[in-house]
C-alpha cells in the first residue's frame, strides 16, 4: 500500500526537498503553501500523514493542527519549526502532534519520524481490527428463544462486577458466554485471561493462578506473577472450575470476597481488580454433596447463574451458525468462499450433535476442506452417526511395532481428551489411568491441551 503524505509549508525549497526524499522512499506526496489550503487538501485527499510547518503567514501551524484534529481526529501530524521552543513543542504535543522536528531539517530524522508515525498508525489499525474480530467472535449466533434470553441476561449482568457461573454440556459455548460478558462490560479494554483448570497438574495450579516467590517451588529461581496479576483490571475465566483442589477453591473464594491473595511461598497481601467468571460441565451441586466442591464458593459464584443451551435444543439456529463458521474459516484461511445449500443444512439438522458447537465447528471445517466445489450440497456431508477420527490410521502406517504402539496411544489419548472436552481428570477416569501418569504421557507426546 502506498502511503499519502501532505506537506504544508510556505517555503518552496522545503516543500521541494521533502517531496524529493519522500517520493524516493515510495510515498505519494501532496503539497500546500498555506494552512488554509492544506486543511482543504487534507479534507479532500485524507492523507495518512501531514508534515506541518508552525510559522506561516495567516493561520499558523498550531491553529491548523487544532483545526485538523477536530475535523480529522485520526490523522497523524508531524510539526516542523524553524524557531522551536519548549513551550511550542509542549503545546503542539498537547494538541495531538506525533513529533516535533526543528529546522534546518535533518532529512534522515524526517524519514525516521515518518516511518515511525506510519508504523504506529498501522499498529493502531491492526489493534482495532483485532478488537473488532475478538468482539465479533464472542457474539452468540442465533435467534432462538434460548439465545435471545441469554443475550438479554448477558446485557444486564455485564455492566456489574458480579462473579459468574456458567453451566453447560461439553462444547456448548460456555467460553463464548464468558467472552461476551467481558466484551460488553466496562472491562472490555483490559485483559480476558482463560485458565483451563483441568489441563494444569494439581501441584502447579496454585502457582499458575496466584504466582510464586523465589525458592518456593522446585525450580522456582525467580518470582513469578500469576494469572490474577495478568488479568488485573479485566476478567479471569476459570474453565472447569470443579477440577480445582479444595485448598485452591478456598483461596479463590477469599479473592472474590476481598480482592486479596498471596503468592505461593509468600506472606505479603496482594490485591488485584479482577472479575471471576467460572464454568463447569459437572454438576457442582453434586460435587458439593460429594465433598469435592466448596459450598461457600458455589453460592458466591452462582448469584447470577448462566446455562449454555445444547445445540440440539436450538436447532433453528444451525443454519446461521454454519454461515458464521464458514465466514470465520475463510477469514482465517483465505481462499474462495464456499456456501452450504439448504439440502446440506437439512442433513445436518438430522443429527443430534452430542459434541455441540465444538463438534459442529469441526464438521463444518472438515467439509470446507474436503468438498471439491464452491457449493456444498447434501452429497458433500459425511456420515455423522459415528463422526470420530479413526485412531488406527496413523498407527497402521508405521513399520516398527514400538512406533505403531506409540502412535496409537497418542491418537487414542487425543481422541479421548476430545470426547471429554479436554478435561484431564475425567479422561483419566474414563481410560482408567492415574491423572499424574496421563499428564506425563501428554507431555511426552507433545499434546497441546490448552485449547
Amino acid at each position: 500500500m502506498q502511503h499519502t503524505i501532505l506537506i504544508i509549508d510556505d517555503e518552496k525549497d522545503i516543500r521541494t526537498a521533502l517531496t524529493g526524499i519522500l517520493e524516493d522512499e515510495g510515498y505519494q506526496v501532496l503539497c500546500a503553501d498555506s494552512a488554509a489550503e492544506g486543511i482543504e487538501c487534507a479534507l479532500q485527499e485524507l492523507p495518512e500523514l501531514i508534515l506541518l510547518d508552525i510559522w506561516m503567514p495567516g493561520m499558523d501551524g498550531l491553529e491548523a493542527l487544532e483545526s485538523l484534529k477536530k475535523q480529522l481526529p485520526h490523522v497523524t501530524v508531524i510539526m516542523i519549526s524553524g524557531h522551536g521552543t519548549i513551550d511550542t513543542a509542549v503545546r503542539a504535543t498537547k494538541l495531538g502532534a506525533f513529533d516535533f522536528i526543528e529546522k534546518p531539517l535533518s532529512l534522515e530524522k524526517v524519514l525516521i519520524s515518518v516511518a515511525n508515525a506510519l508504523q504506529l498508525q498501522e499498529l493502531k489499525v491492526e489493534n482495532a481490527e483485532l478488537k473488532r474480530s475478538s468482539s465479533a467472535d464472542s457474539e452468540l449466533i442465533g435467534e432462538s428463544a434460548d439465545i435471545i434470553a441469554l443475550r438479554e441476561q448477558i446485557r444486564r449482568v455485564a455492566l456489574t462486577s458480579a462473579s459468574i457461573l456458567i453451566n453447560g454440556e461439553t462444547g456448548s459455548g460456555k467460553n463464548l458466554i464468558a467472552c461476551s460478558i467481558h466484551c460488553k462490560s466496562p472491562r472490555r479494554e483490559r485483559p480476558f485471561i482463560t485458565v483451563h483448570c483441568s489441563a494444569i497438574p494439581e501441584e502447579l495450579i496454585e502457582s499458575e493462578l496466584f504466582g510464586h516467590e523465589k525458592g518456593s517451588l522446585a525450580g522456582a529461581v525467580s518470582q513469578k506473577k500469576g494469572r490474577l496479576d495478568q488479568a488485573d483490571g479485566g476478567s479471569l475465566f476459570l474453565d472447569e472450575i470443579g477440577e480445582l483442589p479444595l485448598s485452591v477453591q478456598v483461596k479463590i473464594l477469599r479473592f472474590i470476597q476481598d480482592g486479596s491473595f498471596e503468592r505461593v511461598g509468600g506472606s505479603r497481601q496482594l490485591t488485584a481488580d479482577v472479575r471471576i467468571i467460572a464454568a463447569s460441565t459437572k454438576s457442582l451441586e453434586q460435587e458439593m454433596a460429594n465433598g469435592k466442591f466448596s459450598a461457600d464458593l458455589y453460592y458466591q459464584l452462582s448469584t447470577v447463574p448462566f446455562r449454555a443451551p445444547a445445540l440440539r435444543e436450538r436447532l433453528e439456529d444451525l443454519g446461521a451458525l454454519v454461515q458464521h463458521l464458514v465466514a470465520l474459516f475463510f477469514r482465517k484461511e483465505g481462499g474462495e468462499a464456499k456456501a452450504f445449500m439448504p439440502d446440506a443444512i437439512d442433513v445436518l439438522l438430522q443429527y443430534s450433535w452430542p459434541g455441540n458447537l465444538r463438534e459442529l465447528k469441526n464438521v463444518v471445517e472438515r467439509i470446507l476442506i474436503m468438498a471439491p466445489g464452491r457449493v456444498i450440497s447434501a452429497e458433500d456431508i459425511p456420515s455423522l452417526s459415528g463422526d470420530h477420527l479413526p485412531v488406527l490410521d496413523g498407527a497402521l502406517s508405521k513399520s516398527a511395532l514400538r512406533d505403531a504402539r506409540e502412535e496409537f496411544e497418542r491418537e487414542f489419548i487425543i481422541h479421548k481428551l476430545e470426547e471429554n472436552d479436554w478435561n484431564i481428570s475425567r479422561t483419566a477416569d474414563v481410560i482408567e489411568l492415574e491423572r499424574s501418569n496421563l499428564h506425563r504421557k501428554i507431555k511426552s507426546y507433545g499434546i497441546d491441551v490448552r485449547r
